[in-house]
């Protein structure tokens, strides 16, 4: 179970940092640009961050905090499997369900206006939840 801890830990930890770029630079950086080019901005940067290097890193710690989360539980480590737990919430079912829809229908031709505050709330609770699941692995 260590290496399981200790993966889902680092994978945590790196989808945490990309989160928290985005919330302390990307996002302030776009909304100084007129909507339009923030727009354009956005989608560019949604898909290039589609690629080989991010989708392991993505699917493997959601698969990592899924196997992690049942195992401890079914172990008593109720810590760990919390933090589990909520770096498969925060790191990963917020993203499939909320942001990557908004980043979709941005994609189809969706305002900015429209996006971009559902998608910080989103994300801001994402990155909270994917940091504090990354705290419980690591304590």
């Amino acid at each position: 179970m260590n290496a399981l801890v200790i993966g889902t830990a680092i994978g945590a930890g790196l989808l945490a940092g990309i989160y928290l770029a985005f919330s302390v630079a990307v996002m302030p950086g776009l909304h100084r640009r007129p909507d339009g080019e923030a727009a354009d901005a956005m989608r560019a940067i949604n898909r290039a961050i589609v690629n080989p290097l991010f989708g392991v890193l993505f699917t493997g710690t959601g698969l990592a905090g899924a196997v992690l989360a049942v195992w401890a539980a079914l172990d008593g480590s109720w810590q760990l499997a919390a933090g589990a737990a909520l770096v498969l919430t925060g790191g990963h079912l917020i993203t499939i369900g909320v942001n990557i829809p908004l980043n979709t229908a941005l994609d189809r031709g969706g305002s900015w206006d429209g996006f971009a505050r559902p998608w910080n709330r989103a994300h801001t609770l994402r990155t909270l939840l994917l940091v504090v699941g990354f705290a419980l692995l690591v304590v």
